[in-house]
């Protein structure tokens, strides 16, 4: 498969994330996000030894589209939560703010002084724009669980910068590593202090009027 279709298809999952309120659907579409970004460092050239671009991408692919969606679908049922309800900015315009912010990325990517000859010219625009989404949803949702799924996006655009740029793998692999830990800690914490248990609701806004 060509490297630019696996870029196609993640700007096509970040899009549907952007327009979906069902949050099954939202984690499944992160899963195979994951299984995406989990190819590129086998479509990139010169990238590393082989043994190395293997663990990698298969431990990309396992982490990214298998456990952390498992993790997070068990954290639903256990939250009896289906939908994310009345977020602070709507689908529809959450859809135009990313069709802005891809624009806006590849406006910039076009501008940065990169080295050449490049994997992809769609790889840092697609990248970038990953990254202004993950953050979007972040900030843009109420539901702890969204919020988290917005984290898993923005740190496959720092992979998928980091695929095209850096040459040392071992450099990639840590700030994956790192980045991947934050993220299993954050989901861990939905699921240990079951959120929806003591406060009937993931609301993470409603969190600041508690009291001691």
């Amino acid at each position: 498969m060509n490297i630019d279709v696996i870029l196609i298809l993640i700007v096509l999952t970040n899009l549907r994330l952007l327009g979906s309120s069902r949050l099954g659907a939202s984690i499944r579409t992160v899963s195979v996000q994951g299984f995406l970004i989990g190819l590129l460092p086998l479509l990139a050239p010169d990238h590393g030894v082989l043994w190395q671009i293997l663990v990698l991408a298969i431990g990309s692919m396992a982490l990214k589209g298998v456990v952390f969606p498992w993790l997070l679908l068990r954290a639903l049922r256990e939250a009896d939560v289906r939908r994310e309800v009345e977020p602070f900015v709507g689908n529809i315009t959450s859809l135009l703010v990313g069709i802005v912010a891809l624009g806006a990325s590849f406006w910039i990517g076009q501008r940065l002084p990169l080295p050449s000859p490049m994997t992809s010219a769609l790889l840092v625009p697609v990248a970038l724009s990953s990254i202004l989404i993950g953050l979007f949803l972040i900030v843009s949702r109420k539901k702890a669980v969204n919020q988290v799924l917005g984290f898993l996006v923005l740190e496959n655009g720092i992979f998928t910068f980091g695929v095209g740029l850096v040459r040392e793998l071992s450099l990639l692999v840590e700030l994956g590593v790192l980045l991947d830990v934050f993220v299993a800690v954050f989901v861990m914490g939905i699921m240990i202090f079951h959120i929806s248990r003591e406060f009937d609701h993931l609301d993470t806004d409603r969190l600041s009027t508690l009291r001691d």
